[in-house]
């Protein structure tokens, strides 16, 4: 192995390391949120923004879950999968929607996210097809 494959293997694991540091304290700060929102008063009740904040939150460990995926797969056979990368994308993309203020976003906005949704599911369904 050259020195530029060793370079990029070792910089992958430090990425994945960093990563999997980054989803641990994101996965933290998901339960002190809970935690907090719970016993704040009036108890037991989370507005509509923390839940919003905190399914945000969620999809963001998703995300860097399925990031950390495809770096172990990169890691074990040196290619990178399309349908991996697309299911990030799609997943990156449906938390922006889940965190979309409604009120205040332009209609032309929500027309090309819808798209961009469709653009990823019909190339992550060809990808599959194959």
């Amino acid at each position: 192995m050259d020195i530029f494959g060793k370079a990029e293997k070792y910089i992958a694991i430090v990425l994945l390391v960093l990563m999997g540091i980054v989803v641990i304290a994101a996965a933290a700060e998901i339960a002190f949120e809970i935690v907090t929102g719970l016993i704040q008063p009036p108890g037991f009740f989370l507005d509509v923004t923390e839940l919003i904040d905190t399914f945000g939150l969620f999809l963001m460990v998703l995300i860097g879950l399925e990031l950390m995926a495809t770096m172990r797969m990169y890691l074990s056979d040196h290619t990178i999968h399309v349908e991996m990368m697309l299911l990030v994308a799609l997943t990156a993309v449906t938390r922006k929607v889940v965190i979309l203020d409604t009120v205040e976003t332009e209609p032309l906005l929500v027309f090309g996210v819808g798209f961009l949704i469709l653009a990823l599911s019909g190339g992550y369904f060809l990808i599959q097809k194959k």
